[in-house]
């Protein structure tokens, strides 16, 4: 049940007592579901439930935070002596009362994850490890896995504010395995949004597990990359994952703040190629990274953080607004109520350009077509990245020719942002949960498809 108004006032009011100047309550109420399979076979089938409330409060740039699943007044009263206690000054006379207003609605689901059968969720796994299978009899093991949360959550301040909203997120993953002889490789894919299970009943998971699989058999003939500089062409859709880990997170306040950014204090100056522009969107209907409201209850956003090459704007929440001296954006996001929330990114990709993907490769003479990525690691504070390449092509003469394996990219984010010539027409989105101090959220990647010039790319190849 939501906490009333009434009681919210009385929880902040004691929360200021102490000198505050901002107090905040974040309610939550979620219904999870994870079900993973197996070969074949349901090996595990949770539901559980996220529900307590999180109390910050503020003084200047000063932060106490505190949070308990008891919702009833005493316990609030009980959780705001103890946040309280963290600070010994002056009362400010802040006054202040709780207005009500509409959040946007940001998907258009009839249905909500928790209101769902498990049989209706097995079947999307069924049908998707069948698929899998029936490709190859060289697909030894599939595993898939279906999660899903209804989120219920309440955010209002002593600014006023007091917004709810029911988020609703579900995503779908799959691994298969593939072995011939002694070689063997395993690749995995995932579909998923904040939308209902209509979303799920409409894809086609047979040809979905089929991909996967495809993908694996055919990375049992690639060779060992050797390594070197090339030209390296990133496909679209998770592609945008080397953007989003070498570019995006120095582009949130929690780094760009105290200086510990890249690109602290570079606004307004060009830090990337003229075709690049890059957007954090958290108002994409439907999308793994939206919501109608942040975490802290302001309005999500369309934010082009580069155009055409110059750094336009950061992703704020409103402590970092504050030694900033700038407006919150709308990224101020937390995995639950256990966790102060801080700038994160939602949807964050490179724009379209002008050229195709064809015209991409045919106008590299030697390199890399990175089909896939996979993982990799970033310094914030450096921009230093390096990430794997899960499903990789050599070019040659504008051709793609045979498939390699074992390609790491390298570089700086900074200066690869330069590197980028040439950007595709065909803009696709990934989906990935993402971690940072406010914990692991539903973060979407994407990018057309691009050409980065004269990249390290580490590899084993002939070597003995």
């Amino acid at each position: 049940m939501i906490l009333s108004k009434e009681i919210c006032k009385k929880v902040l009011e004691d929360a200021l007592t102490t000198g505050a100047d901002f107090a905040e309550i974040y309610f939550e109420d979620t219904k999870k579901t994870s079900i993973n399979m197996v070969s074949k076979e349901i090996k595990v089938c949770d539901t559980n439930q996220i529900y307590g409330v999180g109390l910050r409060i503020l003084h200047e740039l000063e932060e106490v935070y505190g949070y308990t699943n008891d919702c009833s007044l005493e316990g609030l009263l009980k959780l705001s002596k103890k946040v309280k206690g963290g600070f010994n000054y002056e009362p400010q006379n802040v006054s202040f009362e709780l207005n009500e207003t509409p959040v946007k609605k940001m998907h258009t689901l009839k249905t909500y994850s928790k209101d769902v059968k498990n049989e209706q969720k097995v079947g999307y796994l069924k049908k998707a490890c069948e698929g899998a299978y029936s490709y190859s009899d060289k697909i030894i093991q599939v595993s898939a896995n279906f999660m899903d949360e209804t989120q219920e959550v309440l955010v209002c301040n002593t600014t006023g504010l007091y917004r709810t909203e029911i988020r609703n997120h579900q995503r779908l993953s799959l691994s298969a395995v593939a072995k011939d002889g002694e070689k063997m490789e395993s690749k995995n894919e995932s579909f998923g949004g904040n939308f209902g299970c209509e979303y799920f009943d409409n894809k086609d998971w047979y040809e979905f597990g089929h991909n996967v699989a495809e993908m694996a058999v055919r990375a049992l003939d690639a060779k060992e990359i050797v390594g070197g500089v090339y030209d390296v062409v990133i496909h679209n859709g998770f592609g945008g994952v080397i953007f989003h880990e070498s570019c995006g997170h120095s582009l949130e306040a929690t780094s760009v703040a105290k200086g510990l950014s890249v690109f602290s204090g570079k606004l307004g100056e060009k830090i990337a190629a003229d075709c690049v522009t890059a957007i954090d969107d958290g108002t994409i209907i439907d999308e793994w990274g939206s919501a109608g409201m942040d975490d802290e209850g302001h309005d999500t956003q369309h934010n082009t953080l580069i155009k055409n090459g110059i750094l336009t704007s950061y992703m704020i929440d409103y402590r970092n607004s504050r030694r900033m001296k700038m407006s919150p954006t709308g990224n101020s996001r937390r995995q639950s109520y256990r966790f102060s929330p801080t700038s994160r990114m939602t949807n964050t990709y490179i724009a379209n350009g002008k050229y195709t993907c064809e015209e991409i490769i045919k106008n590299t003479k030697y390199g890399i077509f990175a089909k896939k990525m996979g993982g990799g690691s970033v310094n914030p504070a450096t921009g230093e990245f390096n990430f794997s390449v899960d499903e990789g092509y050599m070019i040659e003469d504008g051709k793609l020719t045979y498939p390699v394996k074992g390609a790491t990219l390298i570089g700086n984010g900074k200066d690869t942002l330069f590197k980028i010539d040439m950007v595709g027409n065909n803009q696709t989105n990934g989906y990935g949960m993402c971690g940072s101090r406010s914990g692991s959220i539903p973060a979407c990647v994407g990018q057309p498809t691009i050409r980065i010039k004269n990249m390290v790319v580490g590899g084993r190849g002939g070597k003995k």
